[in-house]
């Protein structure tokens, strides 16, 4: 099992790679070729999808999560340690922290 520091900064490392795919600017550039690739069909559910993901700070957020978690658990070799149950615990985690930040940040802005 993780740390709760450990589980604090992945949680941080989540939230500011939410950030970036959500609002920083350097990924306007794709956000906008997504978003000229969904106007070419606006009844695409697939590309509505993609969409709505990449605009939801606590959709993204959820995934980068678990793609934070996963790869800090490969990098450090101890994706073995712990069961899937435990694992998936972590990741609930991990998004909470993610989640809490970009609550922050919306309490803040309105």
């Amino acid at each position: 099992m993780i740390s709760l520091s450990v589980l604090v900064l992945l949680g941080i490392a989540a939230y500011r790679a939410t950030q970036l795919g959500v609002h920083d600017s350097i990924l306007d550039p794709a956000r906008e070729r997504l978003a000229a690739w969904q106007a070419k069909n606006l009844d695409s559910k697939p590309r509505n999808f993609v969409m709505q993901l990449i605009g939801c700070v606590y959709c993204l957020g959820w995934w980068l999560s678990g793609a934070t978690l996963g790869a800090y658990l490969l990098a450090t070799g101890t994706w073995g340690n712990g069961s899937w149950l435990v694992h998936g615990i972590e990741w609930f985690a991990v998004a909470g922290v993610q989640a809490l930040l970009n609550r922050r940040d919306d309490t803040l802005s309105g």
